[in-house]
């Protein structure tokens, strides 16, 4: 059991010493993405991009995912997640930097490249430190550590609106990001668990999950596909669907962050309170409902007021499903988490490669209705789900 590797853990103050270290890396994690997230509408129009070619750009960070898909899980059941939890922290924000120096697209979608392997690697990481944490724990914690990640989200969009509002290069905007994550690693790294739950460095490259595994990933990708479309083609989708001003156009994005942050930090106490699976069905409702009001009303309130509600759907998934997949009795905890966020992180970053191409042919307002059938999907899928 995950909760006897931890007994001889000092029961208070050990733990809460762990909490903040862990929940630093998840906002170490958060501030990176948000901040290339943030700058993607400034890259479009210094490439010159059109929607469909920002679309082919941005399928370069799945691709990264994909490189890193044999390895990350098996790298943390070897070397531990706290290695490697400073190793792609690090590696994501250095990444981070060279994305500002480039000046071709080629440039660009190679640096993007190492970018999804960087976000793999930290991602199965500090989530496996996670799980190591909440078995100190006699409740779930997870959801709380996601908030953290989306708080920083919320951050790193003010941060980058501020940026652009100066006039701020992308070079120095990610700089400065980069040299305060590295300040962060050298303050957590001490703190962050030593040892994992399960951990077996005999642990096979290739394992296959089994069936309630590839359904909490097939969960995770359909309510990441919603996620990883919010990040990126929000600001987008104000700007050219709901032509709002350019002091509005980061008004849907504000707005999904933040109920997605506060949804996080109050999903622990409505999941205990309702239930996983109702929590989950829940979620994909909300999700499908908020979309199809900022497709079939895309106004400036009732688009806003949508992206809120798909805030709200999106912020108890994936902590539940990961949380799920950190029990598994079929394999380590690094590995399970492999295995699951590899699949949902897929749709994460599938999401926006997917909206480009099917606006390119359609509209971006068919690419959204379409994100919001996932949301469905997720709803249907709860009630099969062993979370």
């Amino acid at each position: 059991m995950i909760t006897e590797t931890y007994q001889s853990q000092p029961p208070a103050t050990s733990r809460l010493v762990h909490r903040v270290a862990v929940g630093t890396s998840f906002f170490l994690q958060g501030l990176c993405f948000s901040s290339w997230a943030a700058r993607i509408p400034t890259v479009q129009q210094r490439l010159h991009l059109t929607d469909t070619e920002l679309g082919g750009v941005l399928l370069a960070v799945p691709v990264g995912l994909l490189l890193s898909l044999p390895l990350s899980g098996w790298l943390v059941a070897r070397y531990g997640s706290r290695r490697l939890t400073v190793l792609g922290l690090s590696i994501y924000a250095t990444v981070l930097t060279l994305l500002g120096l480039a000046e071709t697209t080629t440039q660009l979608m190679a640096g993007l490249v190492f970018f999804g392997l960087a976000a793999n690697m930290s991602n199965i990481s500090v989530n496996t430190q996670a799980v190591g944490v909440e078995a100190l724990y006699s409740k779930s914690i997870m959801a709380s550590f996601h908030g953290i990640w989306s708080l920083a989200g919320f951050i790193g969009a003010a941060i980058g609106t501020l940026m652009i509002g100066y006039g701020a290069p992308i070079l120095v905007h990610f700089a400065l990001i980069t040299a305060a994550v590295a300040l962060g690693i050298l303050l957590m790294r001490p703190y962050l668990l030593p040892t994992d739950a399960g951990h077996d460095p005999n642990q096979p490259v290739f394992v296959l999950p089994d069936k309630s595994l590839l359904l909490l990933g097939i969960l995770a990708f359909c309510s990441l596909l919603g996620e990883g479309t919010m990040f990126d083609w929000s600001g987008v989708y104000f700007n050219k669907v709901v032509h709002a001003s350019t002091a509005w156009a980061g008004v849907g994005f504000t707005a999904f962050m933040s109920t997605m942050a506060a949804g996080r930090f109050v999903a622990d106490w409505f999941t205990d309170r309702f239930g996983r699976q109702r929590t989950l069905q829940l979620s994909g409702l909300f999700t499908a409902a908020g979309l199809m009001l900022a497709v079939l009303l895309p106004s400036l309130v009732p688009a806003t007021i949508g992206f809120m509600l798909v805030g709200v759907g999106v912020s108890s998934v994936v902590p539940l499903v990961y949380g799920a997949a950190g029990r598994s009795t079929v394999m380590s905890p690094g590995m399970a988490l492999a295995a699951v966020s590899t699949v949902g992180f897929a749709g994460f970053l599938l999401g926006p490669p997917l909206i480009g191409f099917v606006a390119g042919a359609t509209n971006l307002r068919v690419s959204f209705a379409i994100i919001a059938l996932m949301g469905l999907c997720v709803t249907a899928l709860a009630s099969r789900a062993r979370v």
